[in-house]
């Protein structure tokens, strides 16, 4: 079984950084670069997905504090159960 990461968007993108400058410094040998580009994919994705998340709240709180007396949709999800 593969170890959970515990990864934060600042660590993975300064990962992503070392990837990009060890790849242009050239220090990357033909053999390491595949599973370097895999890495830098996997990176890429976590931290979009990491923005998209953080968005996300930052909207939710904007509304909640343009319209407080509306629910958020988490809070509305809660009232439904």
């Amino acid at each position: 079984m593969a170890k959970k990461e515990n990864l934060t968007y600042e660590t993975a993108f300064e990962e992503l950084n070392d990837i990009v400058a060890m790849i242009e410094d050239e220090e990357v040998s033909v053999d390491q670069l595949a599973d370097k580009m895999k890495r830098a994919s996997f990176l890429i994705n976590f931290c979009n997905e990491k923005l998209r998340d953080t968005e996300d709240a930052v909207n939710q709180i904007i509304r909640k504090m343009e319209d407080p007396g509306s629910p958020t949709p988490d809070e509305a999800d809660d009232d439904a159960l």
